[in-house]
């Protein structure tokens, strides 16, 4: 190594300082990142509490960070690569798998007011003392926001936020089918799903999808919501399909039924038998 006194003009190079840099660098304290906003600071306190539970209900992070439920949402929104909102529950985005191609919330917001619409026309179909599945997806949650709370009814249902929404009604009885839970679409499957709905007596089911295709049949996203379809269309004593004029002429990946296996269609436009 050359010494000062041979470095080149303007490289002078002092040993003194470069071990006392050295000296300065090695020894600060190693730190942990520390937010650099309240924003930020909500963002890392909510990554947090969802490693530890897996889930967390959109009031509770209300109540985690001390804001109300719609800066929960937008913060929730802005963050979409870190956190997927389902129907009332939040996740950590990895959790729902970069492989669906059906998100709940996604379709929230997604023609609400087409599918607030189809549902109007669903709700004139239930009467006092029915006994009625809801089947999952966000279409149906509208459903179950607008059953009255003094009609005395019972749903069974395999949704979480569609019992959720329920679960505050004072003359519902509710029954929920259990199994592993799926964040994709908040719901419950499994082999014992769909068999614990022989138990029931059904009067009328209200079934969702994510595509009608009038050749190829009715579809939906998630394959283990298709056994539950089907064995509610099977005991009901009557079975409608609920979609939007959005899902016409879509097609999904798990194909569940025909559109002739329906008593009926519900979009927007209203009721249109299928026979």
């Amino acid at each position: 190594m050359r010494t000062a006194e041979q470095m080149p003009s303007g490289q002078r190079f002092d040993r003194r300082a470069h071990r006392v840099n050295v000296k300065i660098l090695t020894s600060m304290p190693t730190r942990s990142h520390t937010p650099s906003s309240p924003r930020e600071a909500r963002v890392q306190q909510l990554d947090e509490a969802l490693a530890a539970r897996g889930v967390l209900h959109l009031r509770d992070a209300a109540a985690l960070l001390d804001v109300s439920e719609m800066t929960v949402r937008r913060l929730v929104a802005s963050h979409a690569d870190a956190f997927t909102y389902l129907g009332g529950h939040i996740v950590r985005s990895a959790s729902v798998g970069s492989g669906a191609d059906y998100v709940l919330t996604q379709e929230e917001g997604s023609h609400a007011a087409a599918k607030a619409a189809a549902c109007e026309h669903a709700l004139k179909l239930i009467d006092a003392d029915d006994t009625v599945f809801i089947d999952c997806g966000t279409t149906l949650e509208h459903l179950a926001r607008m059953i009255p709370d003094d009609l005395p009814v019972s749903v069974v249902c395999y949704s979480l936020s569609i019992a959720n929404l329920l679960a505050t009604k004072p003359a519902c009885r509710l029954f929920v089918l259990g199994g592993l839970f799926h964040p994709v679409s908040a719901s419950f499957g499994g082999p014992g799903t769909a068999q614990a709905l022989t138990s029931f007596g059904i009067s009328k089911a209200f079934i969702s999808a994510g595509g009608v295709d009038m050749r190829r049949g009715v579809s939906c996203s998630s394959m283990h919501e298709v056994p539950v379809k089907q064995q509610a269309m099977h005991i009901a004593s009557a079975s409608y399909l609920v979609v939007d004029e959005s899902k016409f002429d879509r097609l999904r990946p798990a194909l569940f039924a025909q559109v002739a296996d329906f008593d009926a269609l519900i979009s927007e436009a209203g009721l249109k038998p299928t026979h």
